[in-house]
């Protein structure tokens, strides 16, 4: 028998006495999950935990609460969502659906390679305004060689809105009240000034990146954390497009002639 083991800060499991490939206890960051946390902790407790390494704050518990919440269905209208809704409609795999989601809303343009690039400028800009204005001011730059294509618009903000959207106002200004001295506060109180700057409105990505700022996240687990608290709505639209079927998919419908119609027949 090898004696390697996986090094891991984040999970420890103690064996089963009688069966080595089962676990008798599962820890957590030194939390008992199925002993302690299955009864103590709520959910976003424990993911805050997976995330962070420790125990959330009442109000981290629940500024993420509300992320998650704000998060779970991004709509029909956002890319993640469309590419699942088209995979349901499809007949593809379940897996292959959510893998659609996670590929369509991944990337630069209110997906979650935007969430990272907008924590880099909370990085550099922190809530110096005049540093924000000069950085929005700026084509955005790719530093370095990367998977993603640059991003072509101010980080963070909407390329084709013409005002801000109520639902991002909403959330900004609910947010900000649970956190009132972070970046969510810092952002509500000088939006309109930062969007002079950008030359457009908020995007709900920048109010989305804030809250990981004040919930104190890495921008890679930020990333990580975007694009799965977004998979409940692509999931849900994408079984409902599939019952509904392909006829009624405004997409497809009008787009597919069946030469030889068995059900004409």
């Amino acid at each position: 028998m090898s004696d390697e083991k996986i090094s891991s800060k984040i999970w420890q499991e103690i064996p089963e006495p009688d069966n080595p490939f089962a676990a008798s206890v599962c820890y957590c960051s030194g939390y008992d999950v199925y002993g302690e946390l299955l009864r103590k902790a709520s959910w976003v407790e424990y993911l805050y935990l997976l995330f962070q390494g420790e125990r959330p704050t009442d109000v981290q518990a629940r500024l993420l609460e509300k992320l998650a919440m704000v998060l779970a269905n991004p709509g029909p209208r956002d890319h993640s969502v469309r590419a699942a809704m088209n995979g349901g409609v499809g007949g593809s795999t379940n897996a292959a659906i959510l893998m659609a989601a996670l590929a369509a809303g991944a990337g630069t343009l209110g997906g979650g390679r935007e969430i990272v690039i907008t924590m880099q400028y909370w990085a550099r800009c922190g809530r110096n305004l005049k540093l924000w204005t000069q950085h929005l001011l700026q084509t955005p730059r790719q530093e370095k060689p990367e998977n993603w294509p640059a991003i072509e618009h101010p980080p963070g903000f909407d390329p084709y809105g013409s005002s801000c959207a109520k639902p991002v106002l909403d959330t900004l200004a609910y947010l900000s009240d649970i956190y009132s001295s972070g970046a969510l506060a810092w952002l509500n109180m000088n939006r309109t000034e930062l969007e002079d700057a950008a030359g457009s409105p908020l995007a709900l990505a920048g109010v989305v990146a804030a809250g990981f700022v004040d919930l104190e996240m890495e921008e890679e687990k930020s990333e990580m954390l975007y694009l799965l608290l977004r998979l409940p709505g692509a999931a849900i639209h994408a079984l409902e497009q599939k019952q509904y079927g392909w006829r009624k998919y405004p997409f497809f419908s009008d787009g597919v002639e069946l030469l030889d119609d068995p059900a004409a027949n």
